[in-house]
C-alpha cells in the first residue's frame, strides 16, 4: 500500500475505486466498506483508494473539547488499512479552511479531478463537505454529471453490525474490553515506550514496565487490572496490566504499567505493544503492601487462566 501525504502527491488513476472517512479503529463496520471496495476493484480491474482525514475533524473543529479520545493513531490506522488489502491511502490534512469546502467542490476537486474515481463506496448515512451537506441521494441524482458510479453499504448491513467508533470508546471507558474486541474484530491495543518507574513492583516480586504513550489523544481504557498480550520485537508474551493512580502507594498521576510473565530482560526505552484481553478487577486501595502483594498473586493466577483460554 502506498501512502500519500496530501492529494498533491497522488497521480490520477484510470480506474479508482474510492471511499473516504476517518476510519478510527478500522472496526468491523469499516471492514464491510473496505471489503466492498476491494471486491469492486477486482471486479472492474481498478485500484482501491481510501481518503482519510488527519487530524480527526473533531480535534480541529472543537479544539477545546477534551472528551474525544481516538482508537487508533494514524500509523495504526494505516497498518490496519494495509491489512485490508487497500492499494492507496491518501492522508488529507483536515484544517478549518478545508472544512469550508462544499460537497460539490470536494467531489469535483478531489474525487473527480485529483483521483479519477470510477466507483465511490460510502457507508449508510455518510455525509461530507461543509456542514455535512453532501449525501448519497445527491451523488445518485448527479452521477451522470459526475461520471462515476456510487454504491452505498445498506442500512440493514450497518444496523446488523451495530457498531460505531463511539460504542467502542464507551465500552473501553467502562473496562468492557471484550465488547471492544467483538466490535473491532481484534483486541484493542496501544503502543508505547518503556520508561523508568519507582520500582515498587520489583520490590514485591512483580516488576513492571512503565509505558509512556506519546499520543495524548489515544484512548486508554478504564482504570483497573487487565489480562493482556504483550508484543516486543515480534515476540509475544502474557502479562497483566495496571491502569490507574496506584492509590496503595500514594500515586498522584495516572500510570500504565505491565507485569510481563517470564520476562527478565531490561526493557527501558524499548517499544512495546499491549493488547487487552479482559479486565480482571477495578483498581483498589489496600491497607498495606502485603495485602497488595497477595492480591497481585491472585491477579496473576486469574490472568494466566484467562490467557490460557485465548
Amino acid at each position: 500500500m502506498r501512502i500519500y501525504d496530501g492529494i498533491e502527491e497522488f497521480s490520477r488513476l484510470p480506474k479508482a475505486v474510492v471511499t473516504s472517512g476517518t476510519f478510527d479503529g478500522v472496526h468491523i463496520g469499516h471492514q464491510k466498506i473496505l471489503a466492498k471496495l476491494t471486491h469492486l476493484a477486482k471486479k472492474t480491474g481498478g485500484e482501491t483508494v481510501v481518503i482519510t482525514f488527519w487530524p480527526h475533524p473533531r480535534l480541529v473543529l472543537h479544539p477545546d473539547s477534551k472528551d474525544l479520545k481516538l482508537l487508533s493513531t494514524f500509523e495504526e490506522k494505516a497498518a490496519l488499512l494495509e491489512q485490508s488489502g487497500i492499494d492507496h491511502l491518501i492522508k488529507i490534512a483536515f484544517t478549518k479552511e478545508f472544512s469550508q469546502l462544499s460537497s460539490s467542490e470536494f467531489i469535483q476537486k478531489v474525487i473527480i479531478e485529483a483521483i479519477g474515481t470510477s466507483h465511490l463506496v460510502i457507508g449508510y448515512d455518510h455525509r461530507f463537505g461543509k456542514n455535512r451537506e453532501g449525501s448519497f441521494d445527491h451523488l445518485v441524482a448527479n452521477k451522470t454529471k459526475y461520471g462515476f458510479e456510487v454504491e452505498e453499504i445498506s442500512r440493514q448491513d450497518i444496523d446488523n453490525v451495530g457498531v460505531s467508533s463511539t460504542r467502542i470508546r464507551n465500552a473501553l471507558e467502562a473496562g468492557k474490553v471484550e465488547i471492544a474486541t467483538e466490535y473491532l474484530g481484534r483486541p484493542y491495543s496501544f503502543t508505547g515506550t518503556v520508561v523508568e518507574g519507582d520500582k515498587i513492583g520489583r520490590k514485591m516480586g512483580y516488576p513492571t514496565a512503565n509505558i509512556n504513550i506519546p499520543e495524548q489523544y489515544k484512548l486508554i481504557p478504564a482504570d483497573g487490572v487487565y489480562a493482556v498480550k504483550v508484543s516486543i520485537q515480534n515476540k509475544q508474551y502474557d502479562g497483566m496490566l495496571n491502569i490507574g493512580q496506584r492509590p496503595t502507594v500514594g500515586g498522584q498521576k495516572r500510570t500504565v504499567e505491565v507485569h510481563i510473565f517470564d520476562m527478565e530482560e531490561n526493557l527501558y526505552q524499548k517499544e512495546i505493544t499491549v493488547s487487552l484481553v479482559q479486565q480482571i478487577r477495578t483498581e483498589l486501595k489496600f491497607n498495606s503492601l502485603e495485602q497488595l502483594k497477595n492480591q497481585l498473586h491472585q491477579d496473576k493466577q486469574a490472568a494466566k487462566g484467562i490467557l490460557e483460554q485465548h
